[in-house]
């Protein structure tokens, strides 16, 4: 798979599609990636919840777009360093999860593993989906997993 250089930044897609930058960690670039979602879940807990999945439903619409047009510039679908679903994936997780650094953690951890070990039918959607709509909609389906996790440890652990 080839490296994105540095200089790709320039370009506004590139610059958002690997998560102004941080897709292109030389190792474990989507979980890099997924720190953007991190730092960004505080400042949108400002926003009341339906405030807040409006703005997530958002960065996904506009997510299919941006992964399709970074992806057909790059010439490789999915490209390790299109990290912009993995953001936009951890903030679903979140919507599940109340506030804390516990929490924050936790739905960090339960989303990068249902991302990377992509249980059924995960893996099929990645394969059999092209574009934009493919790369985001297998990052749903891992946040979907996660916010069952978290749905089902607040009620009946937590």
């Amino acid at each position: 798979m080839t490296r994105l250089r540095p200089g790709i930044l320039k370009d506004p897609v590139h610059l958002l599609s690997t998560g102004f930058g941080l897709g292109l960690a030389p190792v474990a670039p989507g979980t890099f990636g997924t720190l953007l979602g991190v730092a960004l879940d505080p400042v949108l807990r400002l926003m009341s919840f339906t405030g807040r999945a409006c703005v997530v439903a958002a960065l996904f619409l506009v997510g299919v777009w941006i992964c399709e047009v970074s992806a057909r510039r790059l010439g490789v679908h999915d490209h390790p360093g299109i990290v912009w679903d993995e953001v936009v994936g951890y903030l679903v997780v979140m919507l599940a999860a109340p506030p804390g650094w516990q929490w924050a953690l936790a739905g960090f951890l339960i989303f990068r593993f249902f991302d990377i070990v992509k249980p059924w039918p995960i893996r099929d959607v990645d394969h059999a989906l092209g574009g934009g709509l493919g790369i985001m909609l297998d990052d749903l389906l891992a946040a979907g997993y996660g916010v069952l996790v978290v749905l089902a440890w607040r009620l009946f652990v937590a």
